[in-house]
């Protein structure tokens, strides 16, 4: 690591959106990575900026970056009949998945030629692979742009198709799959290098997908002293899930949970309750806490620890999912037991029985979140273990260093010297 002036590079992040506020996973590991990252780098921050949202997004981006240039955009909600257009004409006139296609932005495309043109950026970084294809048509320099996937896209989508039971939401998914298979690999490809954030996608991109551009993965971290700042008091019998709302995976999970896990857990500890939180929640998720005066539903909260410190366990029952899970390490950095599915715990260097439990059949996860509600003493000790785990070895400065690293390796492969 070095934050000498004469090391310091000219950096054009894009990403799809702006951080503010700070409400999914994604969100969090690339402010907390950029955050540091800012200290030692010029970082302009390039974004799609979606009608309706708050100037307080265009003054938080200070926090993250040295400059910033916004692109107006209008997202569809998926209710509206435009959004029905567009999906049938992704589906029938296009050969790229629809979470592609919505993002194709001429001007974004003008944008970034023009600041590329001005500031002959050292190092191009696309966020997730949603702008891609306007890095692309902008003219950069391919083998200057590195691409961070925060996740193995195609895997989510072939979890989605696996998973669905309805016969046409489980054809379309298939077609979104393998679209997004073929689209992830051929992009990839195009660009200097992948950073993954686990071993197991690091390893995934270079075995299934053949990629030889891959430069490493960086590992998740955690904020330990902003979760330690509210002291961990928790409810009898009280279950928390975390994660946005509005995202496929954590829909399915908590769908999933409450109908086949949660009864279970219920009928041994009919004291228990459940807190879901998280942004934005479909219409079907709202519709839980009508449906059972044990389950409460926040939405959009501004701080999610108030509510975490109250949690006996924190559950993480997903089914689809890539990358690695910030909420279960955010749980541990407050002490918190957590009980994942083996994709919730995918990829995070975590010791099943030890710092958590990890289950995946509804009458083993029910038994194993029983064990941590109805025995303060063992939860306890699971929760200090996790919390012990990640206050060691998981800094965002450790992440970043490790980022800093690999981007400085693959612009001068014979260097062996961060940026």
């Amino acid at each position: 690591m070095s934050n000498q002036k004469n090391s310091s590079k000219k950096i054009l992040w894009i990403k799809a959106d702006p951080l503010y506020p700070l409400d999914s996973g994604g969100k969090i590991r690339t402010f907390q990575m950029l955050k540091e990252w800012h200290t030692r780098h010029d970082i302009t921050y390039l974004a799609l900026f979606p009608q309706g949202m708050p100037q307080a997004a265009k003054d938080h981006a200070a926090t993250y970056s040295s400059k910033q240039t916004w692109i107006p955009w209008q997202d569809q909600p998926k209710s509206s009949f435009k959004f029905k257009i567009s999906a049938l004409k992704n589906l029938f006139l296009s050969k790229d998945p629809y979470v592609i296609d919505k993002y194709v932005s001429n001007q974004a495309t003008q944008a970034m030629a023009a600041l590329d043109q001005q500031n002959n950026y050292d190092i191009v970084i696309a966020d997730f692979l949603s702008m891609t294809p306007n890095i692309l048509n902008s003219g950069i320099d391919p083998s200057k742009i590195i691409v961070f996937q925060h996740n193995v896209e195609s895997q989510i989508w072939k979890r989605h198709f696996e998973s669905a039971k309805n016969i046409l939401l489980k054809t379309y998914m298939r077609i979104q799959w393998k679209r997004y298979h073929r689209f992830e690999q051929e992009t990839c490809a195009k660009f200097k290098g992948v950073i993954a954030v686990s071993e197991d996608d690091a390893i995934r991109f270079q075995d299934e997908f053949k990629l030889t551009n891959v430069l490493g993965h960086v590992p998740t971290g955690v904020n330990t002293e902003f979760f330690s700042e509210i002291e961990y008091a928790p409810e009898p019998q009280h279950i928390v899930f975390l994660g946005s709302m509005d995202w496929m995976p954590n829909i399915d999970g908590i769908l999933e949970f409450t109908k086949n896990t949660y009864p279970l857990i219920k009928k041994q500890c009919p004291g228990v309750k459940l807190t879901i939180i998280g942004r934005n929640p479909t219409p079907a998720i709202q519709a839980l806490s009508s449906q059972d005066s044990s389950i409460q539903v926040t939405g959009t909260v501004d701080d999610v620890r108030p509510y975490m410190s109250k949690a006996t366990v924190s559950v993480v029952p997903l089914r689809v999912g890539g990358g690695t899970r910030i909420k279960i390490f955010e749980a541990m950095a407050m002490g918190i037991p957590v009980v994942s599915s083996t994709i919730g715990a995918e990829g995070l260097p975590v010791q099943d029985g030890v710092n958590i439990h990890v289950a995946d059949d509804a009458n083993i996860f029910s038994q194993r979140v029983l064990a941590l509600l109805q025995n303060p003493p063992t939860a306890r000790a699971m929760g200090d273990a996790g919390k012990h785990m990640v206050s060691e070895k998981f800094s965002w400065r450790t992440a970043v260093d490790q980022f800093d690293q690999l981007c400085a390796q693959a612009m001068a492969p014979s260097s062996r010297h961060p940026l």
